[in-house]
């Protein structure tokens, strides 16, 4: 069979041409009453071609990802259209992988002449993971082709029945049916639209997760260590995630739940807060074994335990152990006894693993994370965690307190106010950039030009700043790639924004010049720098600085679409500076 893609890539020259002839307003007619108001609103358009349907819903206010397999294609739609709010994105129907990592909902999805090219077989796959892309409230719009397709792109009908049924297995609304003659006038074709929503009715998984939270039976505090343990790789780390071809879950790995794991309880036990009744410090818990012990005992700290963080020699053993048995407890309890509502189905399925032998090292990567085996988790309750994480974790907590104050009254023991809070505090990376700052002094005092990666100005010794990127206040993050170099004008003029797209595309070559000097020269750093890249950016590509920087504009995107942070347009022209600066 042939691929659609390739003859679209063959020809792109044609079709491009062809595109771009056609006014979009006229195209999507039968749309524009359906398109959202409102700011900060987000298109996805499936199947982009030339750019032309992006280029329109950018004029019409929104953020356009652009998705387009055909490297022809996509080419020329960056050169027609190079608008930095429209961000193409290589990936394909069924499985819109790529597009799925970035952790992204949309308002409005766009499918003009895409579905048509999609097998029968398919479709039923490429509907749910275009359904999981919509905001509640969101709208799905589609237009096919009616009539034959050609050799080079092989086509399948697409009947009014098939689509009614997607919209019915999914809870969409059907807004609207319409027919449309061919605008290049092939009176053999003709085109059909559909509408669609998704009703904002507060469905979905939040009623699940408040059960799971305030309502199931708890013999002990592990439902919620396990749903806060995946709540903080949703927002953290959510790249480990990998999605199952052909199922809504993704595969976690069970060494980054278990690793949070310790992370919570580990402040807990040396606290002596009881987690079932009972229970006092490591006394009863199911995973203290040994290794948990030793860890209390040498006081390893939540910070230690991070993605990218290297242990050698017995603390490595130590550390593999601790982690092994607490994959082990949360395979068989809480995994095993958070179930549906009325239901025997397990939410979370743990499928452990022997982990890999460490010979005296243990890296906290992805790959040595995966050794210990995989969490499943269905796709609504990871995507819910993503994109509401920041609404979700106060009730956990809370709930998570109110059960261990439960557990120390029957105890007979009193807890100071505040106690259990403080012991279940998420124990953030400080805010040190003492190491990227050493680093630039280094090389300063080596006769090596450091410039602002906002301005351009070359850095002197004892004037300069260690800035978060992505800023701290919003999203306490100490990696190596989001420590930027930059002028102490610069760094307060951005204050605790987020940099808006533009600022970011200029400031491009400076950021990745500097990770280049920094991180890159060093082995050591190098491999840290992209163990943590790995881990909290969505990279398509191959780990290089480009991907890494593409990373970076996704996780600027999503941070903005879940906190509505403000942005910073950039540095002030000079002349307007000089202004104020003589003003002042």
């Amino acid at each position: 069979m042939t691929d659609p893609v390739r003859g679209y890539d063959e020809r792109a020259a044609v079709f491009v041409h062809q595109y771009e002839q056609l006014d979009p307003e006229t195209v999507h007619a039968q749309f524009l009453d359906c398109l959202p108001e409102g700011a900060e609103r987000l298109a996805l358009d499936i199947g982009a071609g030339s750019g032309r349907d992006a280029a329109w819903l950018r004029r019409r206010g929104f953020e356009v990802i652009a998705v387009e397999p055909s490297p022809g294609m996509r080419v020329a739609g960056q050169s027609l259209h190079p608008d930095p709010l429209i961000r193409w994105v290589d990936d394909r129907l069924p499985s819109l992988s790529a597009t799925h990592r970035l952790g992204l909902a949309f308002d409005v999805i766009l499918l003009s002449g895409v579905l048509m090219h999609v097998t029968p077989e398919d479709r039923p796959r490429a509907f749910r993971k275009i359904v999981t892309l919509l905001k509640p409230g969101g709208v799905l719009l589609i237009s096919v082709r009616d009539g034959s397709g050609e050799s080079d792109r092989p086509m399948w009908p697409v009947s009014r029945g098939e689509v009614e049924s997607y919209a019915r297995a999914h809870g969409l609304n059907m807004v609207r049916i319409g027919s449309n003659p061919d605008l290049q006038g092939r009176t053999a074709i003709t085109w059909t639209t559909f509408v669609l929503s998704l009703p904002d009715d507060g469905a979905g998984t939040l009623p699940l997760l408040r059960g799971i939270i305030l309502n199931d039976v708890k013999s002990a505090t592990y439902k919620l260590g396990l749903l806060r343990a995946v709540a903080r790789i949703a927002d953290a780390a959510p790249a480990l995630a990998v999605e199952r071809p052909d199922e809504d879950i993704v595969d976690l790995p069970l060494g980054a739940v278990a690793l949070n794991w310790l992370r919570m309880y580990l402040p807990l036990a040396a606290a002596g807060l009881p987690q079932l009744p009972g229970n006092q410090g490591a006394n009863g818990l199911g995973f203290a074994k040994d290794a948990f012990r030793r860890l209390l005992a040498e006081g390893i700290a939540g910070q230690d335990l991070r993605i990218g963080s290297t242990f050698s020699g017995e603390r490595a053993a130590t550390l593999a152990k601790a982690l092994v048995d607490a994959g082990n407890t949360i395979s068989t309890k809480p995994a095993q006894f958070t179930r549906y509502p009325n239901s025997d189905a397990q939410v979370f399925i743990a499928r452990p693993a022997k982990p890999l032998g460490f010979n005296g090292e243990i890296i906290l990567d992805g790959d040595t994370l995966r050794s210990f085996g995989t969490l499943g988790v269905p796709g609504p309750i990871w995507r819910t965690l993503q994109r509401l994480g920041a609404w979700v974790e106060p009730v956990l907590v809370s709930e998570w307190a109110r059960l261990v104050e439960g557990f120390a009254v029957r105890m007979g023991r009193k807890l100071e106010p505040g106690e259990v809070e403080a012991g279940l505090r998420w124990l953030d990376p400080e805010r040190d950039t003492r190491l990227a700052r050493m680093v630039a002094i280094q090389r300063l005092d080596r006769g090596e030009t450091i410039r602002c990666v906002w301005t351009g100005s070359r850095l002197k010794r004892d004037a300069f700043d260690i800035d978060h990127c992505l800023p701290w206040s919003a999203w306490p993050c100490g990696d190596l790639w989001n420590l930027l170099p930059a002028s102490r004008q610069a760094n307060r003029n951005k204050g605790a924004r987020l940099p808006a797209p533009a600022a970011l595309q200029e400031a491009q070559i400076g950021i990745k010049e500097w990770w280049r000097q920094a991180w890159e020269s060093d082995d050591a750093l190098s491999q840290r720098f992209r163990q943590e890249s790995a881990a909290a950016l969505p990279l398509h590509g191959g780990g290089d600085l480009d991907d890494i920087f593409s990373g970076l504009e996704w996780r600027r995107l999503r941070l903005r679409q879940d906190q509505q942070i403000q942005e910073w347009a950039g540095p002030r022209p000079k002349k307007l500076q000089a202004e104020s600066n003589a003003q002042s």
